[in-house]
C-alpha cells in the first residue's frame, strides 16, 4: 500500500519550483547557534574538529550530529526552502526520520514562535530540497530553522525569494550560553522533529542559546570530554544530565566533572539533574532501587558542596520531570516522545529561570 495514493498530505514536499536565492546560514545577517566552535572550524559540529586531546571514538563521531543547531533570521520572503546534504541516510528503528535527519521551521518573534513545518523528503536520499514556508503575502517575519538531531549535515542552504530583504533576528534575552551535557535523551532521542528536543524547547522559551552536548549512549563523564564541555565560550550555566549512561561510575565521574568545570569557571552555576523515570522502574524493583540510590548520591554530593561553600551548584530530581504517568512519555520505555520532552523542558525551565535570577542573569518572557 502506498499511503500517498489515499492521503496527499503524506507525500514528500519538494522544492518550490521557482527560482530561489540560496544563502549560507553561517554568514550574516543569519545567526547560527548551537555550534560553539563554528567560527574556528567552519563545520556543523558540536565539539572542536581537532580537539587538543583524543576523545572517545563514539563521542568524536556523535559530535557530528547537529542536535541543537539553529539558524535564525528575519525576511520578507514569501517562500523559505532548504537545500541539504546529509552525511548519511535515515536508519533509526524507533525514531522518525523527521527528527533524525530533518529540519523544522518556526515562525514568530521571541517567546511567540510557533511551529510551521518540517522537511518531508525521500528518506533513502542524503541530498534533498524542501519548501518549508509559502505565503501569498510578503511581510517581515522572524524564522528559526532547527537542525537534525541524529545525523550530520555536510551542507545546508536557505532558499529565499530573489530580492527578498534579510535582516538579523532579534537579540537573545541575555549574553552567554546554557551548556547541557548528557545522553541520548539530551541529544534528542526520540523526538519526532528537531524543535521538540528539550534543549530546543528551552531555547525558545528562554530566548537563549542552548548548546546541546548530548552523546547517545556515550555521556559517561570522561574527564577529557568534560574538559571540552568546559571549553564552550561564554557559559552562563552548565547542566549535567548524564546519569543514564554513567551507571555506577557516576559516583566517581560526577565529582570530578564538577571539579573540572569549577576550575575553568569558578562562578558559573552548575545544575546536576538525575535521570528521568523509565517504564521498567514500574516492574523492576532493582531498577527503581538503583535509580533512587543514584539520585540520593547526587543530592548528597551537591548538598555537601554547598555546605563547603559552593553556592552555585544545584540539584534537580529528574525522576519527577515526566509526572505520574511517566510511562506514557517515552517511545520505548527510556527515550522521550514529544510529550516527554515538553515535560522535561517545563521542569528544567522553572529551575533554570530561578538559578539565572539568583546569579544576576535576568531572563524575561513567559513561563
Amino acid at each position: 500500500m502506498k499511503i500517498v495514493e489515499f492521503d496527499k498530505l503524506m507525500a514528500p514536499v519538494s522544492g518550490s519550483g521557482d527560482p530561489m536565492s540560496w544563502h549560507e546560514p553561517g554568514s550574516p545577517p543569519f545567526r547560527l547557534a548551537g555550534f560553539a566552535w563554528y567560527e574556528q572550524d567552519r563545520a556543523y559540529r558540536r565539539l572542536p574538529a581537532n580537539p587538543p586531546v583524543r576523545l572517545p571514538d563514539a563521542v568524536h563521531a556523535l559530535a557530528n550530529c547537529t542536535a541543537g543547531g539553529q539558524a535564525a533570521f528575519r525576511s520578507d520572503s514569501k517562500r523559505v526552502a532548504v537545500r541539504v546534504e546529509l552525511s548519511g541516510r535515515a536508519n533509526m528503528n524507533h525514531m522518525p526520520a523527521t527528527g533524525q535527519c530533518g529540519f523544522d521551521l518556526y515562525v514568530g518573534e521571541p517567546f511567540l514562535q510557533r511551529f510551521h513545518s518540517v522537511t518531508k523528503y525521500d528518506h533513502s536520499q542524503i541530498v534533498y530540497e524542501t519548501l518549508l514556508f509559502d505565503h501569498p503575502k510578503s511581510e517581515m517575519r522572524c524564522f528559526t530553522l532547527n537542525f537534525p538531531l541524529y545525523q550530520g549535515v555536510r551542507r545546508v542552504q536557505i532558499g529565499l525569494m530573489p530580492g527578498a530583504e534579510i535582516q538579523p533576528p532579534p537579540a537573545w534575552a541575555a549574553n552567554g550560553r546554557i551548556v547541557i551535557y548528557g545522553t541520548s535523551i539530551t541529544q534528542g532521542g526520540c523526538a519526532s522533529r528537531p524543535g521538540m528536543a528539550y534543549t530546543n524547547i528551552l531555547s525558545r522559551r528562554l530566548n537563549l542559546e542552548v548548546i546541546n552536548l548530548g552523546f547517545s549512549g556515550s555521556g559517561k563523564g570522561e574527564p577529557e570530554v568534560v574538559e571540552q564541555v568546559g571549553g564552550v565560550p561564554d557559559p552562563m550555566l552548565f547542566v549535567l544530565d548524564y546519569e543514564a549512561n554513567a551507571g555506577e561510575g557516576l559516583a566517581e565521574t560526577l565529582p570530578q566533572a564538577i571539579r573540572i568545570l569549577r576550575r575553568r569557571h569558578p562562578a558559573a552555576p552548575i545544575l546536576v539533574v538525575s535521570r528521568i523515570a523509565f517504564s521498567s522502574d514500574i516492574t523492576h524493583e532493582d531498577w527503581l532501587a538503583a535509580r533512587e540510590r543514584s539520585r540520593d548520591m547526587q543530592s548528597r554530593l551537591v548538598a555537601g558542596l554547598r555546605d563547603r561553600g559552593d553556592k552555585a551548584v544545584y540539584f534537580q530530581d529528574g525522576s519527577r520531570l515526566l509526572g505520574a504517568d511517566f510511562d506514557e512519555c517515552t517511545v520505548d520505555g527510556v527515550h522521550p516522545n514529544d510529550l516527554g520532552f515538553a515535560r522535561i523542558a517545563g521542569g528544567l525551565e522553572h529551575e533554570i529561570r530561578k538559578i539565572l535570577r539568583m546569579h544576576g542573569t535576568g531572563v524575561s518572557g513567559r513561563c
